[in-house]
């Protein structure tokens, strides 16, 4: 009864104000302008940067990151702990993560699971709750992408990080709890190899794969949860019963940006391979028309959608949400978005512009904890920690 008390307070408070407000002003407003560089209300902070060094062992690869961030980690796992126990109170959850989770899921590819590994010996987090933290990511991440191309054919690549919905509500500052303990864990990573940089990244504390990053002079990456029945769940599920041909996300994601050389490589990739759960990757380049939504499916691509100069697509926006079908009407950020860049028109779009469009609501929310804005030709990378004062939507 406590978990189903929870979660309906929860949508009462959070999903009933955002049906009424999606459309209506306070929560929606007019295209922002001027809000570059970032300052004001919207604006929570710098994100601090750090160097991953590849030449080193996967071990020991994060150990001064996480030192750094011990405490931060240890609250937010703490949080998700005490939503799990919420809807489980006898704790059995979390005894199976701590006690069984390791073995259930076996071994991960690559880097990925010595350098969980390392995350957990520095904090003294259980393992199993440090892989938990690694994949939660499957199933709670709600962003906004943009890819456009200005006149010239220079593409700019920004992205909102939103993240945390349905993980506890705080009714004392209308925020979410997740959410806020998220931004003092977001960080900058410059992953090098013999002291030169491989590829960029914003990202969070304690998590090994990569969800936003670029590889200067050729491409950049976003990537978005997409909702399906056929879920990230069944493929956690089918990776503990065995069949293990299938990536998970956020370690595809990385490992494009770490290996792929170009665009098309990084596309045939994102495209082809079988992954955990379905996604949108958002993929751009270095020249005009190097830009692409990709509908992923957990066993194949469903749609490729691309910027296409002479058809007049000079953008492409991703939220969570297929192309082809209208947004769920609790969460239209799309038309936002869309409206916008349309506002902007092709002639004025810039890394200010874009971060205008991000900075307006409700692609601007609750959820929202940083912004990331992307120049791959220019060697632009900037990260942003945001607040979305109130009057301001859940999501």
């Amino acid at each position: 009864m406590l978990a189903c008390s929870r979660l309906t307070f929860i949508f009462l408070t959070v999903a009933v104000p955002c049906a009424l407000s999606q459309h209506a002003p306070p929560w929606t407003e007019d295209c922002r302008k001027s809000t570059y560089p970032p300052s004001g209300p919207t604006y929570r902070g710098p994100v601090p940067w750090y160097t991953i060094n590849l030449d080193l062992p996967p071990y020991k690869r994060w150990q001064e990151l996480i030192t750094d961030k011990a405490p931060a980690l240890k609250v937010i796992v703490n949080s998700l702990k005490d939503v799990v126990n919420a809807f489980v109170p006898s704790g059995k959850i979390m005894q199976i993560v701590d006690q069984k989770l390791p073995g259930l899921l076996g071994n991960f590819p690559g880097p990925y699971e010595e350098e969980m590994k390392g995350v957990a010996d520095i904090t003294g987090i259980p393992l199993g709750e440090i892989i938990s933290f690694n994949i939660f990511y499957e199933f709670f991440t709600i962003c906004t992408s943009i890819i456009a191309e200005d006149k010239k054919g220079h593409l700019i690549h920004g992205r909102n990080m939103d993240f945390g919905i349905f993980l506890g509500w705080n009714i004392n500052n209308n925020s979410w709890v997740v959410t806020e303990e998220l931004k003092p864990l977001t960080v900058n990573l410059d992953f090098q190899r013999n002291n030169k940089t491989v590829f960029k990244a914003s990202s969070f504390a304690g998590y090994v794969g990569a969800l936003t990053g670029f590889k200067p002079g050729l491409f950049s990456l976003t990537l978005n949860e997409r909702f399906s029945t056929n879920g990230g769940y069944m493929g956690v599920l089918e990776w503990i019963l065995g069949k293990k041909d299938a990536m998970w996300i956020g370690f595809i994601t990385r490992s494009v940006l770490e290996n792929s050389t170009s665009y098309e490589e990084a596309k045939n990739i994102l495209t082809k391979t079988k992954i955990l759960a379905p996604a949108y990757f958002i993929l751009g380049g270095n020249k005009s028309g190097e830009g692409c939504v990709i509908t992923r499916g957990r066993k194949k691509s469903l749609d490729v959608y691309e910027l296409d100069s002479k058809e007049g697509r000079w953008y492409v926006v991703e939220t969570n949400y297929d192309r082809w079908k209208n947004p769920f009407f609790l969460d239209d950020r799309r038309t936002a978005a869309k409206m916008c860049l349309n506002q902007t028109t092709q002639e004025n779009i810039s890394l200010p512009t874009i971060y205008d469009i991000l900075s307006t609501k409700p692609v601007l929310n609750k959820l929202t904890v940083f912004t990331t804005l992307m120049d791959v030709t220019k060697g632009q990378f900037e990260t942003y920690l945001r607040d979305c004062p109130d009057p301001c939507i859940g999501w």
